[in-house]
């Protein structure tokens, strides 16, 4: 066992001298991961505020005047430019100056005056939809509180008392993210992502470029047995996977105040066992990769896009379509994103989390059997 011990120590030391004596690598395993934090933290964004909005009076009346002063007043809307024509809205939207154009009719007062219906438009542009949608939601809910504050009005000037009247106030709350912060969402399911990639990708390319430069063979004809060689190489990326998951982990608690609501062993544990997966994807791709560039690539494809795409991380599951969602059982990261935000955000536990960390464990066995398998297959050929 202490021989084993010295053996697989060896292997170890040598990995992080060949990291130390390459700074690119060391670079890409340790300072990218938090260059990508900062980068999709503050680039990728949910929050739709301040639309640049466009407001066209026809009327030109008092009452059209105070009916634009309920966007100038609002904070998701910010009036950019007053037209006078149409055709300035084409132009805005084309120019992209603004994503919102408010056009009130002639006639709007007089209609308001003789107790009809007034309409006006609400133009959205639609090349960004999740901003129309929002945009569209917020005009629609600004013109109801104006008309009920038009009703409040009239049945004051004959007389009536609505306060008899039975009435519907909804209070909403937001749980578990109550300002609704992008970075709160987001960054938790970065850390995943993250991970992916530099366990995946690192694994299999270390393996593939033993290969290449004939070192495996010595390894494998020296007394070293295969799986203290396995042991010892996948070792170093797991420790660098711990470091990132600490950086990471840390930088979102002090730079972006995410909350760490649940139990932390929940996540460390969640972490570890999507690690290992990660690592059997890693050691798969080094089995069937005939090349260092071929490992890169489907380490990408793999690591990358089904994390990004496939694990709930930007987009709902229950949103996609129903086959996507099924193969998103096949990638890690679907349970570490259900992990992770439930921790951080949810005050989640071991008793909340439990079916994603048997789900988890499961994986990691059985894709680092099935890659060891292949992989003692690719060496003895």
């Amino acid at each position: 066992m202490r021989q084993a011990l010295i053996r697989v120590g060896a292997i170890v030391r040598k990995e992080f001298r060949h990291l130390g004596r390459d700074p690119r690598m060391l670079l890409a395993v340790v300072i990218t991961p938090v260059i990508q934090l900062l980068l999709f933290a503050y680039a990728i964004s949910f929050d739709v505020d301040h639309v640049p909005t466009l407001v066209i009076d026809f009327d030109n009346s008092p009452a059209s005047e105070r009916y634009l002063q309920q966007y100038e007043a609002s904070p998701f809307f910010d009036v950019v430019a007053h037209g006078t024509s149409l055709a300035e809205v084409d132009t805005a939207f084309d120019d992209n100056t603004a994503r919102v154009a408010i056009i009130v009719p002639s006639g709007f007062s007089r209609t308001l005056a003789s107790d009809a219906t007034a309409q006006v438009s609400v133009l959205v542009d639609g090349s960004e939809p999740n901003a129309a949608k929002i945009s569209q939601a917020y005009s629609v809910a600004l013109n109801q509180l104006y008309g009920q504050q038009l009703t409040r009005e009239w049945a004051d000037a004959q007389g009536l008392d609505l306060s008899s009247f039975g009435l519907l106030e909804p209070r909403i709350r937001t749980w578990y993210n109550p300002e609704r912060r992008s970075s709160d969402f987001l960054i938790p399911g970065l850390m995943v992502v993250i991970l992916a990639i530099v366990t995946v990708q690192q694994t299999a390319v270390t393996l593939v470029r033993e290969r290449d430069l004939g070192t495996q063979e010595q390894l494998e004809v020296s007394p070293m047995r295969r799986i203290e060689l396995m042991v010892g190489k996948l070792l170093p990326w797991t420790l660098i996977a711990f470091l990132d998951v600490a950086l990471i982990t840390g930088l979102g608690r002090t730079l972006f105040d995410v909350p760490l609501r649940g139990d932390f062993w929940a996540l460390a544990v969640g972490a570890a066992l999507f690690v290992f997966a990660s690592l059997g994807m890693g050691l798969l791709i080094s089995a069937i990769a005939p090349s260092l560039d071929t490992a890169n690539i489907m380490a990408m494809l793999i690591a990358f896009l089904p994390s990004f795409l496939l694990s709930g991380f930007a987009f709902a599951l229950d949103q996609i379509p129903v086959f996507l969602q099924w193969i998103s059982y096949a990638f890690p990261a679907r349970y570490m994103v259900s992990i992770s935000r439930g921790v951080f955000l949810k005050g989640a536990g071991f008793a909340e989390v439990w079916p994603e960390l048997v789900s988890l464990a499961v994986y990691a066995l059985v894709m680092l059997v099935i890659s060891s398998v292949m992989y003692g297959r690719r060496s003895s050929r």
